[in-house]
């Protein structure tokens, strides 16, 4: 975890945002030593918030599963993308 104060992004911002951007790992910075931003690297923000979305995604994929929702099984799903691409090739 890379912790700096506040001023090091106005003193520094081109040291920080290498260090964001080599190690793709958020920088926190500190005001009057309590937490106070988070700095990253924009890919690592995108990425992260990609994720997160995929997550958000798969979580209520599963709630509604567990709250008993018909699905699609595997076969199933590999069948409607056979179709879909016999029907691609064969217009």
């Amino acid at each position: 975890m890379n912790i700096r104060p506040s001023a090091a992004i106005r003193q520094n911002y081109n040291e920080i945002a290498e260090i964001c951007k080599k190690t793709g790992e958020p920088i926190y910075l500190t005001k009057n030593g309590e937490g106070d931003l988070v700095v990253m690297d924009i890919d690592a923000f995108t990425r992260r918030e990609k994720m997160l979305a995929l997550r958000e995604e798969l979580l209520a994929v599963e709630e509604a599963r567990i709250n008993g929702e018909i699905g699609y099984s595997v076969d199933d799903v590999a069948l409607a993308m056979k179709t879909a691409i016999s029907e691609a090739y064969n217009g």
